[in-house]
């Protein structure tokens, strides 16, 4: 069906259990996998009672985010045991536009991504970067 897709994670509980699913199907199917990976480019404020208390480069900010982004990628991986897995780092204000932009970096075919399903008010004030993947995207998105 699909030869390369992108599996778009993030570090929360729900990590292990969303990759079984996913890794499954493609396993199923032969498929490459890259891992997509999305940080804020922006410097996380931080106030101190000392205005030389606290300095945080714009360096030290994405070198943060590159070794946050690959102990995520390494807890992801096993999931995908016996498989080539790729990875995908970017940086993007808006992780739709971060996950469209790692889907078309890494030329796959298809992304697939599990949905936080969030409802009410939450729901409808901050919005679902799933819906914004699949209203965005010009591939497939196939949604868990």
């Amino acid at each position: 069906m699909f030869k390369h897709l992108l599996v778009p994670i993030a570090d929360d509980d729900k990590l292990a259990d969303t990759l079984k699913g996913i890794a499954s199907l493609v396993k199923r199917d032969g498929a490459q996998v890259t891992l997509a990976f999305v940080s804020d480019p922006a410097l996380p404020n931080m106030y101190s009672a000392s205005r030389f208390g606290h300095v945080l480069s714009e360096d030290l900010h994405k070198k943060t985010c590159e070794e946050y982004a690959a102990t995520v990628f390494a807890k992801a991986k096993p999931a995908f045991d016996g498989m080539t897995v790729h990875t995908c780092h970017v940086f993007s204000p808006k992780v739709y536009e971060g996950i469209l932009d790692a889907a078309k970096q890494s030329n796959v075919d298809a992304i697939i991504m599990a949905s936080h399903k969030r409802t009410g008010l939450k729901g409808a004030l901050i919005g679902s970067d799933t819906q914004a993947v699949i209203v965005h995207a010009t591939i497939p998105v196939v949604v868990l």
